[in-house]
């Protein structure tokens, strides 16, 4: 009679554990109908599902692995599994995947537990955890800028994903941390085209507040910008008369502005890694295309699209050319890089932080709020604000012992 097992074994790892396990049940013509192992600070931990041919017992199949084990010194179980046991676990495969990060800049019980209760709350079931992110130094002052990223595989039926997400989102606003949830699919792994904003997102700073205290027109051009990034203001109209406040400002007054932007932590780190992974990389901003050419130069991105100030004379006359970059025409140009490229909408990534980015955001395959205003963060699917840009990758499925830049990996 056929007979299934559950083997799990644990204990210090060593070389050729896996080897020596395999070996004893190769001599009993075993089949392996699953297998997973992990290793967490030097200690293993293994599980072989396994089917006993017909014609052996279990039985010295069971006297040999508690030896082998044994001469391993590792401990050892086994489970019997019913053929109904069986079929039920077969007949799970078909059920929708989901992926849950956890992003921080340390990941803790609470958090972990919070989220783990929202799953099961919902009758999901996690198959798998892994760690993405790199070892954590305990010294204090080595903790500024950690990353810490666990990636939670989870299975079953989703009846009510607004609700999931809600309950998510609230743990983030109560312990810090952010939680990103997605389908787990073949685009995952498989995207090809990000695309940035630029003032906030892929700098630390709105240009136009800085070209307005340039002018003397600092806090009231400000004041015009929160408003229009928090939705509360159309942002042709807001452009309009933050432009206008520049009017009479001398040229050169661009280049000054431009060599005191500051790249937003990671933004170098995941530049590097999008263009040896092979990506094309856009800045569609509804800032200015002096600056998006400044920034093209120093990470080598493919596509800038942005406002044009008009200069006549040699001095900024208060308007712009041509057709504003709003949040409607975001969405566009996203759509016509991917048609240039003929990249599927699927494969693409956007990435910003306000009100007009969210037409672009809900348009890509992945859309991120990154250190975004609160309307952002409710309305995006995914919201980074405690991590740096290239935190990004861990959503895409990578490991910090992926990376390309060897100072990241560990």
């Amino acid at each position: 009679m056929r007979e299934i097992l559950l083997i799990t074994l644990s204990g210090p790892d060593q070389p050729g554990l896996t080897s020596k396990i395999s070996e004893t049940l190769a001599r009993y013509r075993i089949n392996v109908l699953d297998i997973g192992q992990e290793v967490i600070h030097n200690q293993l931990s293994i599980g072989l599902l396994i089917e006993v041919p017909e014609e052996y017992s279990s039985s010295p199949v069971l006297k040999d692995m508690l030896f082998t084990a044994h001469t391993l010194g590792l401990q050892i179980s086994f489970t019997p599994i019913t053929d109904e046991e069986y079929a039920q676990w077969v007949g799970e495969q078909g059920k929708p995947r989901y992926l849950i990060s956890l992003l921080g800049r340390e990941i803790k019980a609470e958090q972990i537990m919070r989220v783990s209760s929202v799953i099961t709350a919902h009758q999901l079931n996690i198959d798998k955890i892994n760690r993405l992110s790199g070892r954590i130094p305990l010294e204090q002052e080595e903790k500024k800028n950690t990353k810490a990223c666990i990636e939670l595989s989870i299975r079953g039926t989703l009846q009510n994903e607004d609700g999931f997400r809600e309950q998510l989102l609230a743990i983030t606003d109560d312990l810090g941390i952010d939680i990103a949830f997605q389908e787990d699919n073949v685009y995952r792994r498989n995207r090809r085209l990000m695309v940035f904003d630029m003032d906030s997102t892929l700098i630390t700073s709105e240009v136009i507040d800085e070209l307005a205290i340039e002018a003397g027109a600092g806090e009231e051009v400000s004041a015009i910008t929160e408003q229009a990034m928090r939705g509360e203001i159309d942002f042709n109209v807001s452009l309009q008369k933050r432009v206008a406040t520049l009017k009479g400002l001398e040229e050169s007054v661009l280049q000054k502005v431009a060599e005191r932007l500051k790249l937003t932590e990671g933004a170098e780190t995941l530049f590097y890694n999008l263009h040896n992974l092979g990506f094309k990389t856009a800045i569609i901003s509804g800032g200015f295309t002096y600056f998006g050419k400044h920034l093209q130069k120093k990470l080598n991105i493919d596509y800038v699209f942005a406002n044009e100030l008009e200069i006549v004379n040699g001095r900024m006359t208060g308007q712009v050319l041509g057709e504003i970059v709003n949040g409607k025409r975001k969405a566009e140009l996203l759509e016509q890089i991917a048609t240039t490229e003929k990249i599927s909408l699927e494969q693409t990534i956007a990435v910003g932080d306000g009100a007009n980015d969210l037409p672009m955001l809900g348009k890509a395959g992945l859309g991120i709020a990154f250190r975004a205003k609160p309307i952002v963060k409710e309305t995006a699917k995914q919201a980074i604000s405690t991590l740096g840009l290239d935190a990004i990758l861990y959503l895409m499925g990578f490991r910090d012992r992926d990376s390309l830049n060897s100072n990241e990996a560990r």
